[in-house]
């Protein structure tokens, strides 16, 4: 939280930096003007005050009294640099009102964008995990809008191609425009356990169906993060201790995994489906239905709505409405299990991307 307070100051420091130094510039010019008058042609402090007024903004309404040389000399100095300080100050108000305007223009467009989103996914936090996840889902397909409001990090979204919103992630009106209510899926990942606990309650509180995937860096507040509403409880630090041990334990199916479940880039992939209501899976067992030869793909595991259960799938399995198929296969074969799985989604059939809405029981 004090990183983010910081974040912020510096943020307003910095926009602000540029006015306070040209102020403080004229000003030290105007003092230098008035005291050289004062020294040089013996004027009274009002006097010289005029005399530096109407030389730097070049308005010329006459001396105060005859100049010396000297004086002449010093005010066609001052008459440079008021040219130069006025030329400034165009410039600067220039690319402020400029910036503002396309910065403006960049956000409407952007929310505009947002608002015709539906089963998108949401990423709060776009630091190492969150960025690192929103890179898999958007090189998967998936529609991303990340929520930021580190500037440095929103910067970086963008210039990988994501859609991002400035704004604070446990403030309900920045999830709204984030369409949290048509939204398909929640990641929270920043690294405050607090933060991530009241984006939680306050997603579900905004949309009882959305599925939220919620980091946690401490084990003891994982209980408090399902209470709120998480679905799924990550912590990177455990996650990747296992993945380690597993790469010393088994390396080469660690090696597949990998493979199969990340866009390497690779053909074969590892998948999940549901089936719909209206399937003509449903009701017929693996073996009739002829999954391996009708398709390619093959099923690896069942997970059954109803009982929680993962089944090892047998030519006798029977398939069942809202059963969660895991397979295995290239993105064509997947492509056509796709189409039986759901032949009703409406969907054009996708065989580049495998993008699909989140699909759960």
């Amino acid at each position: 939280m004090w990183q983010d307070r910081i974040s912020e100051v510096r943020l307003v420091l910095t926009s602000q930096g540029r006015v306070v130094r040209l102020v403080l510039f004229i000003a030290s010019i105007f003092v230098a003007g008035t005291v050289g008058y004062m020294v040089l042609e013996q004027y009274t402090p009002l006097e010289a005050f005029y005399m530096t007024a109407i030389t730097l903004t070049t308005t010329g309404f006459g001396e105060v009294r005859p100049l010396s040389d000297v004086g002449r000399i010093f005010t066609i100095f001052l008459l440079f640099l008021g040219v130069g300080v006025l030329a400034f100050v165009l410039s600067t108000t220039v690319d402020f009102l400029m910036g503002s305007f396309s910065g403006q223009l960049t956000r409407r467009r952007m929310q505009r964008t947002i608002d015709q989103l539906s089963g998108h996914i949401i990423v709060c936090g776009y630091g190492r995990v969150g960025a690192s996840s929103a890179a898999a889902l958007h090189q998967s397909g998936y529609d991303i809008v990340v929520i930021e409001k580190d500037h440095a990090l929103m910067n970086a979204a963008g210039e990988n191609d994501l859609l991002v919103l400035e704004g604070d992630a446990t403030s309900d009106d920045t999830l709204r425009e984030a369409g949290i209510e048509r939204a398909g899926g929640l990641l929270v990942c920043t690294g405050d356990d607090a933060v991530n606990l009241f984006v939680v309650l306050s997603a579900r509180s905004l949309n009882a169906n959305l599925f939220i995937i919620s980091r946690s860096a401490n084990q003891e507040n994982e209980r408090k993060m399902r209470q709120a509403g998480a679905n799924r409880i990550v912590s990177p630090h455990r996650i990747g201790g296992q993945h380690m041990a597993n790469i010393i334990i088994r390396p080469h199916v660690t090696d597949f995994f990998d493979v199969v479940t990340l866009d390497n880039g690779q053909e074969l992939w590892l998948e999940e489906f549901v089936l719909a209501n209206d399937s003509p899976l449903c009701g017929r067992t693996i073996g009739e239905a002829d999954v391996r030869r009708q398709t390619g793909v093959t099923i690896v595991a069942i997970v059954r709505r109803d009982a929680g259960s993962t089944i090892t799938p047998k030519a006798a399995t029977t398939l069942e409405s809202g059963d969660q198929l895991i397979v295995l296969g290239t993105r064509d074969q997947l492509t056509n299990l796709e189409d039986a799985t759901n032949p009703t989604d409406g969907e054009t059939p996708r065989t580049t991307t495998m993008r699909r809405q989140l699909r759960r029981p």
